[in-house]
């Protein structure tokens, strides 16, 4: 299956206006459109690409830099998205106390994004991709299902229990998967694989984002004993682990993200005993 032509130009061009959105407008949406537009690029060059190209390298490393600056700033609107929705009515002003911290720390990651985006650094990245846009061979690309399977085959070999850190490298690769699997040609099998991984990437994102909330409230807030707060944040973060691992088991098992004639084996959901506690996930 080869590469949707339309979909590979349209990242060049879609990046390009989210850079200059950024420059003006650091938001959480403008924020969120940059780290998926550079990942998207990333896929495209660094694993549908036929070959590396050097120039290709440089502009992924400039990018790789403000995605990882924009990623910290990203981490602190879901957490504070995440905060604003949970309603607890023990501990207002410790909740108000965390949510003030929250919203300091992300004036200075904003502050830190925008000098990170630079108007030498963005003239650079814009041109390195208008170059790109010309150079891409897109004829000649890899198959974006097959990569896309290829990701996801990789990390189904892993045995054992599902535990946190199991969970959160699929939540890696899901992501990679889909990215990939978006530049397919539309059809009715890429249509159902697509689906299925942004089921998987939606219950994963969700109980990352609060597990991440949940640690920064127990460095701020203390740990369980000293805080009702973060008791009850590690007790909805124990609850959205086990609804990402049912989703992803339930995914898998309906062979959404291997071909039919697959002889792997879909991922399992883990037992009681095997799953954390609510309070420790």
């Amino acid at each position: 299956m080869s590469i949707a032509l339309k979909r590979s130009s349209a990242v060049f061009r879609k990046l390009d206006e989210d850079l200059s959105r950024l420059s003006s407008k650091p938001h959480a949406g403008n924020v969120h459109r940059l780290r998926t537009g550079t990942r998207r690029l990333q896929i495209l060059l660094g694993e549908l690409s036929p070959e590396r190209h050097r120039s290709h390298k440089k502009l992924l490393k400039l990018l790789g830099r403000l995605r990882k600056r924009a990623g910290k700033l990203r981490d602190v609107d879901v957490q504070l998205a995440a905060l604003r929705s949970l309603k607890i009515p023990r501990e207002p002003r410790r909740k108000t106390q965390l949510m003030n911290k929250l919203i300091e720390l992300r004036g200075r990651q904003e502050e830190k994004l925008r000098k990170a985006m630079d108007k030498d650094t963005v003239r650079e990245i814009r041109k390195r991709l208008k170059r790109a846009s010309k150079d891409f061979p897109a004829e000649a690309s890899r198959d974006p299902l097959a990569v896309a399977r290829g990701m996801l085959g990789r990390i189904d070999q892993q045995e054992g229990p599902m535990t946190q850190e199991l969970l959160h490298q699929y939540r890696i690769v899901s992501k990679r998967a889909r990215y990939a699997a978006e530049f397919a040609n539309q059809s009715a099998e890429a249509t159902q694989f697509i689906a299925g991984l942004k089921r998987i990437q939606d219950a994963l994102g969700d109980w990352h984002d609060w597990l991440t909330l949940t640690q920064t409230a127990g460095d701020h807030l203390g740990e369980v004993r000293e805080s009702p707060l973060v008791a009850e944040l590690h007790n909805v973060t124990g609850a959205k682990f086990r609804h990402a691992v049912a989703v992803l088991a339930q995914v898998r098992a309906r062979s959404v993200a291997a071909p039919k004639h697959s002889t792997q084996a879909p991922v399992r959901a883990p037992s009681k005993a095997t799953l954390p506690e609510a309070s420790a996930a």
